[in-house]
């Protein structure tokens, strides 16, 4: 075989993949960015959880206000964790940075609350769940870590078994 016509197959060969690539990009369906959708058509995890585990009229009762509950607590602890930053940082205006070891210290105590909070929201949760419910509960849990971060890419990941 000649080098010209190897050179042939093989521009053939990158072309073709080239093309299938380029149009496996633009026909892939894109996520949706959490931003660009309207507050009022997210589905956000009190939606979410709601359909999935079918709760009746009182246990969404119940859980408003096991939401309302948990905001409270989370916003505080948020709050805490910024008024703690901001004094660590403010802390690299003087030489001997006296306190950083305390205050990150302090950064991760309150950073281990937010997540046994969390975790203990969504053992409430369960304990709303009646026994027909909690299946539908156990599969959520495989999902539960997606909407407690901060950057959130794509849709929550399904466990299948």
């Amino acid at each position: 075989m000649s080098k010209i016509k190897l050179l042939t197959i093989a521009v053939i060969g990158l072309l073709v993949t080239n093309t299938i690539l380029v149009g496996f990009l633009l026909f892939k369906k894109q996520p949706v960015p959490m931003e660009a959708v309207p507050p009022g058509k997210r589905e956000g995890p009190k939606k979410i959880i709601i359909e999935r585990l079918h709760f009746d009229t009182a246990q969404v009762a119940q859980y408003e206000l096991l939401i309302t509950d948990h905001r409270k607590v989370i916003r505080l602890l948020k709050d805490s964790i910024s008024e703690t930053k901001n004094e660590l940082y403010q802390s690299l205006q003087t030489d001997s940075f006296t306190g950083k070891d305390s205050l990150t210290n302090l950064l991760s105590a309150l950073q281990k609350r937010i997540e046994t909070v969390h975790y203990d929201h969504f053992a409430q949760i369960k304990k709303l769940c009646k026994p027909a419910q909690r299946e539908a509960f156990n599969e959520l849990t495989h999902e539960l870590a997606f909407y407690f971060t901060t950057e959130r890419k794509g849709p929550p990941p399904r466990h299948d078994d």
